[in-house]
């Protein structure tokens, strides 16, 4: 394995971050804060389903508000 590679398992693009839902979102996920309000969730309040600190640009506990 040369210094460029990225591991087993990797494959182009690595470095991307897969999207994927994270563990303690209870099974909601909302791709973007979009998706979130087409579905009537938003906003996202921390430990609410669905809720992800990738979707909560000020960090404030509070996803995909509307300012």
């Amino acid at each position: 394995m040369s210094e460029g590679d990225a591991g087993p398992g990797a494959s182009p693009g690595a470095g991307e971050a897969p999207v994927q839902p994270e563990s303690d979102s209870g099974g909601a996920y909302y791709r973007n804060c979009k998706a979130a309000r087409d579905a009537g969730a938003a906003p996202l309040y921390r430990g609410q389903p669905g809720y992800r600190p990738e979707l909560d640009r000020d960090n404030d506990g509070i996803a995909c508000e509307w300012k």
